[in-house]
């Protein structure tokens, strides 16, 4: 029998982690909730948005995950699960069966792995993880807790990268690099070397912002 599912969250990313879970078979989606009202009673793709997202608390039967996710705020999934506080054991793992996870991995609470995300050997994702199509960890990477990776993201081997981190579309990181804490990647961009906790580097190579 499958889990009732809530969504914290009613924006585009609801919709993709909505999209996602109903090609699978582990969850029954019954609402979304935000905590804006402007959204109550409306629907996302059918699904209704029933409130704000303290309702978590009174539905304890329901799993839930997190859908939201901004590169201006790259604490945000963090800030939410903190104010939520949930044990892990209601957090859904939401993995779309066209992604490809080799044997072994393991994918921590909350997670969200769209179609096409590639994992080529054993490892651990972190908790709270957002990986959108395409993404690629390849061997003896450390993806950490609540870290952001937009489409087409790539990790070489042994990348380390911090809670938080959020990493644009089509970024590419260089094998045993590490990524900081916080840390933004710009989208297309190639980091050579490591990147300090809370900085934004973008371009080819990644420089820190603001560098020429």
């Amino acid at each position: 029998m499958r889990r009732p599912l809530l969504l914290v969250g009613a924006g585009g990313l609801a919709r993709e982690t909505l999209a996602a879970v109903r090609a699978g078979t582990d969850w029954d989606p019954i609402g979304a909730l935000d905590d804006n009202p402007a959204t109550h009673g409306t629907l996302i793709d059918g699904l209704p948005v029933l409130g704000p997202s303290t309702l978590v608390h009174e539905k304890t039967d329901a799993a839930v995950v997190i859908c939201v996710a901004n590169v201006r705020r790259p604490y945000a999934r963090r800030d939410i699960a903190a104010r939520l506080d949930l044990p892990d054991g209601r957090y859904a793992t939401v993995v779309h069966p066209a992604a490809s996870l080799a044997p072994g991995t393991e994918v921590g609470a909350g997670s969200i792995l769209f179609a096409g995300v590639v994992v080529t050997a054993p490892q651990r994702v972190g908790r709270h993880v957002l990986a959108m199509p395409h993404v690629v960890f390849t061997h003896d990477d450390e993806v950490g807790d609540h870290s952001c990776f937009a489409a087409r993201a790539v990790l070489a081997g042994g990348v380390h990268i911090g809670q938080c981190a959020y990493l644009g579309q089509g970024a590419l990181v260089r094998e045993f690099t590490k990524i900081g804490e916080g840390a933004v990647i710009g989208m297309g961009s190639v980091v050579l070397t490591d990147v300090p906790a809370g900085q934004t580097w973008a371009g080819v190579p990644a420089k820190p912002l603001g560098d020429k």
